[in-house]
């Protein structure tokens, strides 16, 4: 019987040993609000990567898209409590801490993508990147980008602001997106992205706005029919990682998660590309109908959007900062 016992204990020891050598010493929860084949879960897998190879397991990234741990807002405060480790947040939720970040939700204010990444690669992105860290109490890792959006519904096809009349679209929790589509003539409806698939299906919105990689990956090409390019936003997204959980790491684990960081950001950027081309591919096979606009009268229909909100942006001489890169 003694033998026994002693045969348990050691099998037991083992094991335990076993845990404490390869088990890691930190877990990282990772969230975001796209679907498992989304370029943000890309840009995950990336980051993932690099920081288990190069800490040698001592940290693990766990990862949950499709708002399994909440909302981009909830996560956001998540991290502030340390109760989740990184989100990638976009210029909307993230202004409900930095109203600054109101300046990229602004309808056209990036010409291109090549654009856009001018703007956050420069002295504007590292300032507002700066604030974002103080404001919401999070380290900044880089700047990803979540697509290029364009408004859809299932009533008609929407050709000129007329036709956007008394349509009910959602929209991203955003003041200025909110001005933007009501000054279209649309009934602005914000909602969390979770939720926008069920209320197309229940008839209480319309349509929404969003890049083709969320028509497809989302499976809104099941329950709408029109796609106007309306091109109004190049929309960039913040990752980001909680203060609280940082601060514990040792230094040399703080230096891989800026590199990871880093290397997840080009990544999702280069990923991202390829797969909006892919989606629009899919959408069309799918019978999704594209329309053209004249992107002129949409962008004098939103002048109003700029001089109400410019103050909340930093003033109009950022919005010429953007317009000048």
């Amino acid at each position: 019987m003694f033998k026994i016992y002693r045969i348990i204990f050691i099998f037991s020891s083992l094991v335990f040993l076993s845990f404490q050598s390869y088990g890691a010493e930190f877990v990282l929860k990772a969230a975001h609000n796209g679907g498992a084949s989304h370029p943000f879960d890309d840009g995950y897998q990336k980051f993932k990567q690099i920081i288990e190879t190069e800490t040698n397991g001592r940290v693990e990234v766990q990862i949950f898209p499709g708002e399994q741990l909440g909302t981009e807002e909830q996560v956001n405060e998540m991290l502030q409590s340390g109760t989740a480790g990184l989100n990638i947040s976009g210029s909307a939720a993230l202004s409900n801490w930095v109203p600054e970040a109101e300046l990229f939700n602004l309808p056209f204010i990036f010409r291109d993508s090549a654009h856009m990444y001018r703007v956050l690669d420069g002295p504007i992105g590292e300032r507002l990147a700066k604030s974002i860290e103080k404001k919401l109490d999070v380290v900044f890792l880089g700047w990803m980008y979540s697509g290029n959006r364009n408004a859809w519904n299932n009533k008609k096809p929407i050709k000129s602001p007329s036709d956007m009349k008394g349509l009910k679209l959602r929209v991203m929790g955003s003041a200025v997106l909110v001005d933007t589509f009501n000054a279209l003539g649309a009934q602005a409806t914000p909602m969390s992205f979770g939720e926008v698939y069920t209320s197309l299906q229940q008839g209480v919105i319309d349509g929404a706005e969003t890049d083709h990689i969320d028509l497809q990956v989302e499976k809104f090409y099941e329950v709408t029919k029109y796609v106007s390019l309306t091109g109004h936003m190049f929309l960039p997204a913040s990752l980001i990682m909680s203060r609280k959980i940082y601060d514990k790491l040792p230094l040399d684990i703080q230096t891989v998660v800026h590199k990871a960081g880093r290397a997840a950001t080009n990544y999702e950027r280069m990923v991202i590309e390829g797969k909006t081309l892919e989606a629009l591919e899919f959408l069309k096979k799918k019978g999704i109908k594209f329309y053209e606009v004249d992107k002129k009268p949409f962008q004098d229909a939103v002048k109003s959007v700029y001089t109400k909100n410019a103050k909340r942006v930093g003033g109009m001489a950022t919005i010429r900062q953007v317009n000048s890169q």
